[in-house]
């Protein structure tokens, strides 16, 4: 079956052994401080100075973020440098520290690849890289290091393959490698780690079957298929179990929580598992967390479900769950004795008749009520309102009828109630998400159109997909873009979901239009998602700023110059600034950069690729399903506001930021990731120390030769610096609004006009 995270908690004392010298060593105090002054030196930015008291006026061993040891006074035993801002790249000479035992950097803004040489530590224990901009590969010289107990390198750009040899760490009690960009599967030798407790692979780009071997342990989550292994069920340690977001088929065993005596978490939403909800659920007597949501399970809701006492969160829409005759219900009585529920999501099946007035003797600590979507008739029962810490009820798509009680009233808490009724006409999923008037295309339309998806008439390439030159009728236009969504890469089909809601909700000049789209099967019998979209046809501003041969666009030999740059930029702030307060709601794009800037035939800018873009006020049930989501941002690496990389909530200042790294990139044709800033200078620091006097130093060459003459080019190029700078400043509350870019950048045309 495909990967997903799991947890693996086992209550395990750890007898650590006492560390003997190595063999043939010949370090001492003075190589330890050549090592950290090596550190030192790799790091380009210390905006907190906590390096500034690494010199010789204190001994090492009191340098900030430096511990040595008892037995050995004067060696280094941790380095430990969290969430300081740093900016560099991890000098290999920390091999050199042989007494280390902990490197502990998280939270920083290290670059490049994590070195080799770190497999010469013999007695490192804990490794934790996280939240950092890493790249290249996971070394596998770290299965040299035995006493390695914790190795977290999650929220980086780490690409490749996961190393089998690390399971020669025999003391490992944690890895966590999630939200990197790894391939391949997850090495059968994991299977094989005594000690091991957690295994965080989620948001990655793994692919394959769970081994047989992992029923050994317990944790994962990215794109794996097939059944769950049998072994699985037989963890009797396992306290938390994630496979959700997969391809996971099959049925869940009859006495599938006879062995769970210590789980409590259990998400398998989104797969494709089926079946009966087994009534000895009730087995798993310490489940808190529950979440079948987003599968085809049928039958009735066992009503031994409320036996879970400890229950918070029961998620089970989506599926094919029934209730026809009265004591179908019972489940809902039962839930009564889960007096700590909070949420409750029963959207999207099969359940009808009476919704039962007993719904209302559900615990008064219920936040979140969903039944959605359902059969369900009659009126909307009064005591709902005794639910009073509710501030969320969807009653949306079903056949109830009669007025709204004023008991509703008195849930004083309610921020979001929907009482939709369903639709005039039953729509497909595809027609459902884009609610597009003109016409739908099937797969063979397309495969005609693109001449069978070639090679030549491939324009690009993107995370979730690649986008094709098709010739095909749509308003007036007789060619169009085709993006075809690669289902195989984890997140694609939330991303097709996630571009259908924005693009069915704006209109606007400045965004890319799309003409229609396509849910449907190949000729393989595999799932195909298109977006038919408006053909730009010269090309992406990606292809102006950085040209190459990647393109199989035609377009013209030269360079942009400054008018044509400044409206570009105009446009895209425009766009902007559409989506952030003048649509139906707002909406932040996630991921701004030069190659979702679409121009048209007149040059003007549109901004496309909504595959990442979220609502920050959702204006339907999309809210509710998000509540329980675990999919974290993505965007794109160097226009990823620093607040993204460490949990922070999508937001019109992240857009901003990454608009600004978009507009110092066009003016100085440098890209964030650029060989030339490989020092560990940001695009932002590199203006900034050039920014005012030294500007002209900075601006591209191909622009500077396409200037247009105006005595008031310099001015201009000032502002327009400025304006980058502002939006790219680290702390979002420092960041100017879109809007003030807007009026900026038209004032800096106007004055180059005059």
């Amino acid at each position: 079956m495909e990967l997903g995270y799991h947890f693996l908690t086992i209550h395990i004392l750890l007898c650590l052994s006492s560390i003997t010298p190595l063999a043939g060593e010949v370090t001492t105090s003075k190589t330890d401080v050549s090592a950290l002054l090596s550190f030192k030196s790799q790091i380009s930015s210390d905006p907190f100075g906590v390096l500034s008291s690494w010199n010789e006026s204190l001994h090492h061993c009191q340098w900030q973020g430096i511990l040595c040891g008892k037995h050995h006074p004067d060696r280094v035993t941790a380095l430990v440098l969290d969430s300081k801002q740093l900016t560099g790249s991890i000098s290999p000479f920390l091999a050199n520290l042989t007494f280390l035992q902990r490197i502990s950097l998280p939270d920083n803004q290290f670059q490049g690849s994590i070195p080799v040489e770190l497999g010469h530590l013999g007695r490192i224990r804990f490794l934790n890289l996280s939240m950092n901009f890493l790249e290249g590969s996971i070394p596998s010289t770290l299965g040299n290091c035995s006493s390695l107990q914790v190795i977290e390198l999650f929220n980086n750009n780490l690409h490749g393959t996961i190393p089998p040899n690390l399971v020669q760490c025999k003391n490992l009690t944690k890895i966590d490698i999630e939200s990197n960009f790894l391939t391949g599967g997850i090495p059968p030798e994991f299977g094989h780690f005594p000690l091991l407790r957690l295994l965080g692979l989620s948001e990655n780009n793994l692919t394959g079957t769970i081994p047989f071997t992992l029923g050994n342990l317990s944790s994962l989550d990215n794109n794996i298929w097939g059944e769950i292994p049998q072994s699985v069920y037989n963890i009797s340690a396992i306290v938390y179990l994630v496979l959700g977001d997969n391809r996971l088929h099959g049925t869940l065993p009859i006495d599938m929580c006879g062995p769970f005596s210590n789980l409590q978490h259990l998400y398998m939403y989104d797969n494709q598992l089926s079946g009966r909800i087994p009534p000895s659920i009730s087995n798993c007597s310490g489940l808190i967390d529950l979440e079948l949501s987003n599968n085809s399970f049928n039958g009735i809701i066992p009503s031994t479900i409320g036996l879970l006492e400890k229950l918070q969160t029961l998620t089970l829409g989506y599926n094919k769950l029934t209730a026809n005759k009265p004591q179908d219900w019972k489940f809902l009585d039962a839930l009564n004795n889960c007096t700590s529920l909070q949420l409750l999501q029963l959207s999207h099946n099969q359940l009808q008749g009476v919704l039962p007035g007993s719904i209302a003797n559900l615990s008064t600590s219920l936040m979140k009520l969903s039944v959605g979507g359902n059969l369900i008739s009659g009126s909307i029962p009064k005591m709902l309102g005794k639910l009073t810490n509710l501030d969320t009820l969807f009653l949306n798509d079903m056949l109830l009828n009669g007025s709204i009680p004023e008991e509703i009233g008195n849930l004083f808490r309610l921020e979001l109630l929907d009482l939709k009724k369903p639709e005039r006409n039953p729509q497909t999923d595809s027609e459902r998400a884009l609610k597009f008037e003109s016409r739908l295309v099937s797969y063979h339309d397309l495969l005609k159109a693109t001449e069978n998806f070639s090679s030549e008439n491939l324009i690009g390439r993107g995370a979730f997909g690649a986008v094709y030159k098709a010739v095909m009728s749509f308003e007036n236009v007789t060619t169009v873009a085709v993006k075809v969504l690669n289902l195989e890469t984890h997140g694609a089909s939330r991303s097709f979901l996630s571009e259908c809601e924005v693009l069915r909700n704006v209109r606007h000049r400045n965004l890319i239009k799309v003409l229609s789209s396509c849910s449907s099967i190949d000729q393989h019998g595999n799932d195909f998602k298109a977006l038919v979209i408006e053909f730009m046809p010269n090309g992406s501003l990606e292809t102006w700023l950085h040209p190459n041969t990647n393109s199989n666009l035609d377009l013209p030999v030269r360079s942009l110059n400054l008018i044509e740059m400044l409206r570009i930029a105009i446009d895209v702030a425009t766009a902007l600034d559409y989506l952030h307060y003048h649509g139906p709601a707002p909406i932040v794009h996630c991921d701004l950069k030069p190659s979702n800037v679409l121009l048209d035939d007149d040059m003007t800018a549109h901004v496309g690729d909504f595959g990442l873009a979220r609502f920050l006020e959702p204006p339907d049930i999309q809210l509710f399903e998000s509540l329980t989501s675990t999919t974290g941002i993505k965007g794109s690496i160097g226009y990823i506001p620093p607040e993204y990389g460490v949990g922070g909530r999508p937001s019109m200042e992240g857009d901003v930021y990454s608009y600004g790294i978009l507009l110092l990139e066009m003016f100085t044709g440098l890209s964030p990731t650029d060989e030339k800033l490989r020092d560990g200078t940001s695009l932002h620091k590199h203006v900034e120390m050039a920014f005012p006097e030294q500007v002209m130093d900075i601006i591209d060459t191909r622009l500077e030769a396409n200037l247009y003459a105006s005595k008031n080019v310099f001015g201009c190029l000032l502002s327009v610096v400025q304006c980058g700078l502002s939006c790219s400043k680290n702390s979002p509350k420092e960041r100017i609004t879109i809007e003030e870019v807007v009026k900026q950048l038209n004032s800096a045309l106007k004055k180059l006009l005059t």
